[in-house]
């Protein structure tokens, strides 16, 4: 094992990111895992690979996670950021606070981990950070207000930052999925999708896996619909 690649996978205790975790881990990556739960240490661990338990909102978290899983194996190859549900309501009734909040949820959050992977990546001229976004980036979703409106900054963020650091090796792409199986069915929103359906956990991860392999080695600073053709826009 010491020569297989690395993936950390911040908020993989549950959802896309738990099975991101488990989908890396059974094509031959070594995964670390951090949620601010538990579940991702418990995850990690039963994977053979490094749990730990922080948030992704708290950089000496993420920086104590980055540190311990490089001081175990010794290189990062990729890493997914997930998200947790940041603030909801009414567009002109969210306040200050819950903006901020939002920001630090949707955006913050993968500007915070890619501070601490950056080196690590560039000194082996390699490296893919794949950020679990949302299909409602490009077509804001009322449901949804800060999540739109910090993952749609979060798309400007990824392309400066492919734009900068892709020569050397380093990428960052946008997964956007739509509506998922881990979360209760409502008919109004599978009438919407022209797959009939919600998409399956495992579907989204197959995408994730072949985002951070070098398989998909020439796609960076992208934004990749999974969403069974929810949104509209070509």
């Amino acid at each position: 094992m010491a020569d297989s690649p690395v993936a950390l996978i911040v908020g993989g205790g549950s959802g896309i990111g738990a099975d991101a975790a488990r989908k890396l881990s059974e094509d031959g990556y070594q995964v670390a895992v951090m949620s601010s739960s538990g579940k991702g240490e418990a995850l990690g661990n039963e994977l053979g690979g490094f749990g730990f338990t922080g948030s992704n909102l708290v950089t000496a978290d993420l920086e104590a996670f980055v540190k311990q899983s490089f001081d175990k194996f010794g290189r990062i190859d990729g890493v997914v950021n997930c998200a947790g549900h940041g603030p909801k309501g009414e567009v002109d009734e969210i306040s200050d606070e819950d903006w901020h909040t939002g920001m630090d949820y949707y955006m913050m959050n993968v500007v915070r981990m890619t501070r601490q992977v950056l080196p690590i990546m560039r000194a082996q001229k390699s490296g893919s950070i794949v950020n679990i976004s949302t299909f409602a980036t490009f077509e804001p979703d009322a449901d949804f207000p800060t999540s739109a409106v910090f993952r749609a900054a979060l798309a400007g963020y990824t392309k400066l930052f492919t734009n900068k650091f892709a020569a050397e090796g380093v990428r960052m792409n946008n997964v956007l999925p739509g509506f998922i199986d881990s979360l209760p069915e409502k008919a109004d929103r599978v009438a919407r999708i022209p797959a009939g359906r919600y998409a399956q956990v495992r579907e989204l991860s197959e995408t994730i896996s072949f985002m951070v392999s070098p398989k998909s080695s020439y796609i960076m600073g992208q934004n990749l619909r999974v969403d069974g053709g929810l949104t509209a826009g070509v």
